[in-house]
């Protein structure tokens, strides 16, 4: 389920970065849905290294883990 297409992209990540209201966001969701799938757009991140700190770093800020991530998207669980 963390990998698939059932799970449609709920946030997308721009040029701005991670606001403190993407943070809201995010843990809003996995309060609701307990899985939340995350884009970063084309030319945020810059290479796999940077892309999984960055995805790592999310989820240490919204408290729940990254169970899938690929390229730029990821799936981050509240895991409760």
């Amino acid at each position: 389920m963390a990998k698939g297409g059932q799970i449609k992209i709920s946030v997308r990540i721009g040029h701005g970065g991670v606001s403190e209201s993407i943070i809201s966001e995010i843990s809003s969701q996995l309060s609701k849905r307990k899985m939340v799938k995350v884009k970063a757009n084309k030319g945020v991140l810059s290479d796999s290294s940077e892309r999984s700190d960055f995805f790592l770093d999310l989820a240490h800020r919204t408290k729940s883990q990254v169970v899938f991530q690929r390229g730029n998207i990821a799936v981050l669980w509240e895991g409760k």
